[in-house]
């Protein structure tokens, strides 16, 4: 009888905790998780290197004056393969 007792008040118990878990409100993303989320949308349709590249770029403390420079290259790159892109990106970048 003692142990049906107690399972049943450790069942209320558990139940009581987590209705009060749901009702809590979630915690506001951090400073470092809204960057994050805003870099990954940014980056949609990069893949390999050049998302690498600019997710490197904008998670970095960089201002967001690089980051516009490195999509405004990143589009006058277009149609260009390596050495080519390489050599154009990293002059590109410079200015």
């Amino acid at each position: 009888m003692k142990q049906l007792l107690s399972l049943t008040a450790l069942g209320l118990a558990l139940s009581f905790g987590a209705a009060h878990a749901a009702d809590a409100p979630a915690p506001a993303p951090t400073k470092q998780q809204s960057k994050m989320a805003t870099c990954n949308k940014d980056a949609t349709g990069m893949k390999g290197d050049e998302r690498k590249a600019f997710m490197k770029t904008c998670l970095s403390n960089k201002s967001a004056t690089q980051q516009s420079k490195m999509k405004t290259c990143n589009a006058e790159a277009t149609g260009m393969k390596g050495d080519e892109r390489k050599a154009f990106m990293s002059e590109c970048l410079k200015k």
